[in-house]
Parts: structure tokens; sequence; C-alpha cells
């Protein structure tokens, strides 16, 4: 068989593409640009698996050997915020198991070039915090005689949420419900127009205080900080779909951990990058080097069919064609049993089932079988 060479011109073309920008950039010679090609491709026979090589075992092993090194702490975003953040094998386990929101959902915004100081980064940090109405409320009263609730409203905080009496009675009206609203100097006043129970005038003062008068829903924490000459905001909760519209922020360099957000604003592929990219953040936190390799072959596997997958039962493992291979992993009679009612068949076609059934798994050198034919000897 005619051994095939695999030269330069056969790496993909996006290398190829970043090679001749850094030539165009740094301009070395004939020379050294042959060097160069010699080594990138070096690199990428190097860095390339042969067939039949077990790279789902090898990448699993890669990930999970280090993850048994990983710590269960937390610690506060930017010392300053009440809230934790989950780090370490918390935050992996959320990846993986592709939960529907993570446990502290962080936001990184970073601005437009006109826009990169000090007072804009502020002024988008206070147009992003969430402000509910109990944030204006010095003191409330409950006026069971005439069913009504009163609310003294510190209107120095509203003047900095560029909000005035009006707007404020405009927003509470569109929640606020069989209830009159009149506003006298700095009080608001709630009057029931029918009968109520001092629990009813309870719950009513709960849901008003809830209301958000200013900023997006559910980012609750906003920090403003400069990091590599460039202003960032950081935040407690994550809306993406409201922080792009902001003119001065850069949709371009938009983080978000929630990765089911990601998938629903920005679609699957940007959706698989978060994966990879959270997955190496999370590794790196704890100073741990896996290859990047591995977790993009976790990111793919995770997103292949055009939707998230969590890497367990209710996905990846579950859904598997082997009936051995589903058993192996959780709910053993489960299985076994609805794979036998259906006379589900397994062709022990991977490297789970055969060990089970204590056969050489078809990898590597077993992928193939090899028949030599032998020339028939003349007779003398």
């Amino acid at each position: 068989m005619k051994e095939t060479t695999f030269t330069y011109e056969d790496l993909p073309l996006k290398i190829r593409e970043s090679v001749e920008e850094n030539f165009e950039k740094y301009k070395p010679t004939e020379a050294q640009k042959k060097r160069i090609k010699e080594r990138v491709l070096e690199l990428y026979k190097k860095i390339s698996y042969e067939p039949g090589e077990a790279i789902g075992i090898v990448g699993a092993q890669s990930i999970s050997e280090p993850a048994t090194q990983m710590t269960m702490r937390t610690y506060h975003a930017a010392g300053a915020v009440a809230k934790q953040v989950s780090l370490g094998l918390p935050r992996l386990i959320e990846i993986v198991d592709a939960r529907r929101e993570p446990s502290t959902p962080i936001m990184e915004i970073r601005l437009k070039r006109e826009y990169n100081d000090k007072e804009n980064a502020r002024r988008v940090a206070r147009k992003i915090k969430e402000t509910k109405f109990k944030d204006v409320v010095i003191e409330d009263v409950i006026d069971l005689v005439n069913s009504a609730i009163e609310f003294k409203i510190n209107f120095e905080i509203l003047n900095e949420l560029n909000l005035d009496k009006e707007s404020l009675l405009n927003i509470l009206k569109k929640y606020v419900k069989n209830y009159k609203l009149e506003m006298e100097d700095d009080i608001i006043k709630l009057t029931s127009q029918k009968d109520v129970t001092i629990r009813d005038l309870r719950r009513m003062k709960l849901k008003v205080f809830d209301i958000t008068i200013a900023g997006i829903k559910d980012i609750s924490y906003v920090i403003v900080m400069k990091k590599d000459d460039e202003w960032i905001v950081t935040t407690l909760g994550s809306n993406l779909r409201k922080v792009l519209k902001i003119k001065e922020v850069d949709p371009t360099r938009v983080f978000s951990n929630d990765i089911r957000e990601v998938e629903k604003v920005l679609g699957i592929e940007a959706a698989r990058n978060a994966i990879i990219n959270e997955l190496s953040k999370t590794l790196a936190d704890q100073s741990l080097d896996v290859d990047i390799r591995h977790l993009i072959l976790v990111g793919d596997i995770m997103t292949c069919d055009g939707t998230i997958k969590p890497i367990g039962r209710y996905g990846v493992s579950g859904e598997k064609r082997s009936v051995l291979a589903r058993a192996n992993f959780e709910t053993t009679v489960k299985h076994l049993t609805e794979a036998a009612i259906r006379g589900e068949k397994d062709r022990l076609d991977s490297i789970i089932e055969n060990v089970i059934v204590n056969q050489v798994a078809p990898i590597g050198t077993n992928m193939c079988e090899l028949v030599y034919k032998t020339k028939k000897r003349s007779k003398k």
C-alpha cells in the first residue's frame, strides 16, 4: 500500500489563515517561514489522535482525575459580595449536569471603546442594578381601620434613579389592582376598594415591596473595577438579553456563566463555547492544567444535536445505543427490564459493554481484522 504524506497544505484552513496573518504582522524571512510551517505541521501531528484511539475514555479520565483534587470551597465575588459564588467541584458538577440555572449567575460586562471610563462604567452599573420599591421606602404603616397601607419614600434615592413621583406611581399602577393609589408629599397611600383582612394587607405590602422600579430584573449586585486599563462591570445575577440592548455595552464582550441563557439568547454554538470556557476557567481557578481538547470534546458531545444535554442518565449516558452501557451508568434494573420488554439487541460495538462481557474492546489495533493469505509453494 502506498503511504500518503500529510503536508502543510493539508492542515485545516483556519490554522493556515492564522499562520499567514502572523506572517503579515511579523514579516519573517522565507527561511523563517519555512521553519515555522514545519513546526506548525509537527505540532499538529503531535496533537492528532490515531484512528481507533479511545478519546472518550482518555478525555473523561483526564478531567475526572484532576477533579478529585478540587476543593468544595466558595469565595466572595471580588471580595465584596454578600452572596457566595460557586467554585471548584460544585461548579464543575453544575456545568456537566447542565443545570437550568447556576447557583450564582454572574455576568462580566465590558464597554465600547468610546465609553471606557470610570463615569460611564458607574452610569452603566446604576442602569443595570435592580432597584425594588422596598429600597426607596423609609418606613411603612398598615392602617387597618381605613384598609390602607402607607409608604414613606426616600426622594434622595429616587432622584439618583432619575425617577419622579409620576413615574413611580405609573410603575406601581401596572402591578397593583383593586387598590387606589395616592401620593401626598413623601407618602404613597394604597387604599383597598373592597373589604380586606390584615393578612390581605400584609400580602399586598410584600407584593408592592418586590416590584422592580429601576434597573434590570434579577441583577441584585453590581461591582465596577478596572482591569488592564479597561473598566469592567461585574454583576451577581444574569439577564443577557436586556444587557445587550444597552448602548454603552460592547455586545461582543459580554460574558454570562448561565449556559442555558446563553443558548436561549445567542444560540447553541455560543452555548458550546460557554461550556468550554466555564470548564477551563473552573479548572484554572484551582490551578489544574487540563488539555483544552478534552474540554472541547465535552462541549461538543453536550451540544452536538442542537440542544444542551447533561452528562448523565437524562442526557448523554442515558441516550447511548447500547443497553449494557446505559445499565452500567445508573438505574441498572430499570434499563435491563425495559430493554427486555422491547426486545432490544446490543451490538457490543463500544468499550463498556465489551468489558462487561469480558471481550476485547474494539479500539486501537482491535478495530479491524487482518487476514494474511500466504502464497502457495510450488511443489518440486
